[in-house]
């Protein structure tokens, strides 16, 4: 199946100053999002691998997009998320089916490795919901300079038989990380974990 995209939004939040102190070098925060028809919309379907093979295409497509706003190679990747809002004719399990079975290998494609989770988070809404898609670091779930989110919003989606499917990389943490935990120079990328 190929997903019927009607739009991709693409953006990069690069962050240079934060509380006066110099952010060098910048934080940034790549954002691509396509907003999708719902092939299940209005109607209740018992088997959503359609869904499921649409967030396969996307994990790959919107990484790479992101990937290529950042200007970096794939493994100068360091985080990633994911998140979806269905339109008011579909439900949440059209956003599950999207993001968890299989978008994760393509998007890890993308960032090479990916030993970690993907975050996520899923909602239903109408025009311009925004939606927080979390963060964190692609190879090791602990690194703590990388617990961060990026807004997602369309404003002209999701239409009540669309979905909008949102996928961020970034190329560091937050700025000016200092809450301790494991750090990026000490990660092993055996378990996801550390």
């Amino acid at each position: 199946m190929t997903a019927s995209i009607r739009k991709i939004i693409v953006q990069v939040d690069e962050t240079r100053m934060e509380m006066g102190q110099a952010v060098h070098p910048p934080t940034r925060r790549a954002l691509a999002m396509a907003v999708i028809a719902n092939p299940f919309a209005g109607k209740y379907v018992e088997n959503l691998d359609e869904l499921i093979a649409i967030g396969e295409e996307l994990g790959g497509l919107l990484g790479a997009k992101c990937v290529q706003a950042l200007g970096i190679s794939p493994a100068q990747a360091q985080s990633y998320g994911k998140a979806a809002i269905v339109g008011e004719a579909g439900e949440l399990e059209h956003a599950a089916a999207i993001l968890h079975p299989k978008l994760g290998a393509p998007l890890r494609l993308a960032v090479e490795k990916g030993a970690a989770l993907v975050p996520s988070s899923k909602k239903r809404g109408g025009l311009g919901t925004a939606i927080d898609v979390p963060l964190g670091h692609k190879d090791a779930a602990f690194v703590r300079s990388h617990f961060d989110a990026m807004e997602a919003r369309v404003a002209d989606a999701p239409r009540a038989n669309e979905i909008v499917v949102a996928v961020v990389v970034t190329d560091s943490g937050r700025p000016l990380p200092r809450v301790g935990g494991l750090q990026v120079h000490d990660i092993k990328g055996e378990d996801g974990l550390r």
